[in-house]
């Protein structure tokens, strides 16, 4: 399965990244050589192998959601660089 240079172009707009024509023509390459590597595992039979999720036979290995006591506000605050009304004071996000 081949990639044009126009769809390689295509995607670096999407991704709002420029290239010029020799990182055009090597990007080409490469991607199409991608999408034949995942062309050959589509022709893979996997007829009767069952899916699998994990390479190990693994099992809900998370605790149990079980309320404990919270530290006090003090051993929570003691690093915070500063504190306002009980939270952490952080700088303003300007975008």
């Amino acid at each position: 399965m081949k990639i044009s240079k126009d769809e390689v172009k295509y995607v670096a707009g999407l991704a709002r990244i420029s290239f010029d024509e020799d990182e055009i023509d090597k990007l080409q390459s490469e991607l199409s050589a991608v999408l034949e590597y995942a062309d050959a595992l589509n022709k893979v039979d996997t007829e009767g192998v069952a899916p699998t999720e994990h390479i190990l036979p693994i099992k809900n290995v998370f605790r149990k959601d079980e309320a404990k006591e919270s530290l006090p506000l003090e051993e929570v605050f003691k690093n915070a660089p500063d504190t306002e009304a009980g939270g952490f004071k952080v700088p303003k996000v300007i975008e």
